[in-house]
């Protein structure tokens, strides 16, 4: 891995990090009306769309779009901190070992986990309340996005969100020319 690579990955590393600290929320069961509430907690996609969208418009960035592959690795991660009643990027794995094996540039990849939260809105709202979470929030390179629920009425916070976050991947370069490429003439 080269150095600026490994400081790219470095950094999104601690800004993921760093929007999961001091989580403010309960971690009493839920009572029989926060358990009512969360049987009725829906994720909204085109939500999630517009309120990203008019969140980064607001901040001078270009707009992201629901990516399916992001939405699997979102599911994934949701459905594990569900399972292990436990708001956590390493739930579901590692969260590098994730972006990697979904294919995606660690240096071009954030992601966002939340718990208790019981709408799509009040989800944004905590990420944009966290700075951490709201820089991955402002990634300027992103174009793409993933965004999932679980719910587990038995666990901590019922509702266990997470939010992928991803620019576009790199292209890769044929060489076209020199010795091992298509033009290069053949040696006898």
């Amino acid at each position: 891995m080269d150095l600026q690579l490994f400081r790219m990955a470095t950094l999104a590393m601690t800004l993921v990090a760093a929007g999961c600290a001091g989580d403010p929320r309960s971690t009493a069961p839920l009572s029989a009306t926060a358990t009512e509430r969360l049987a009725a907690v829906k994720l909204d996609t085109a939500a999630a769309t517009r309120i990203f969208n008019a969140y980064r418009a607001s901040q001078g960035l270009g707009p992201v779009r629901l990516d399916p592959t992001l939405t699997a690795m979102a599911q994934h991660q949701a459905n594990a901190m569900a399972a292990a009643n436990m708001l956590s990027h390493d739930a579901g794995g590692s969260f590098v070992s994730r972006v990697h094996g979904a294919g995606l540039n660690a240096g071009r990849t954030a992601e966002n986990v939340g718990g208790g939260y019981y709408s799509t809105e009040e989800a944004f709202a905590g990420w944009k309340a966290s700075s951490g979470h709201d820089i991955n929030l402002r990634m300027p390179e992103a174009t793409r996005f993933g965004i999932a629920l679980a719910k587990a009425p038995q666990t901590q916070y019922g509702a266990w969100w997470a939010l992928e976050i991803a620019g576009e991947p790199e292209k890769r370069r044929e060489i076209t020319t020199g010795p091992f490429g298509a033009s290069a003439p053949a040696i006898r």
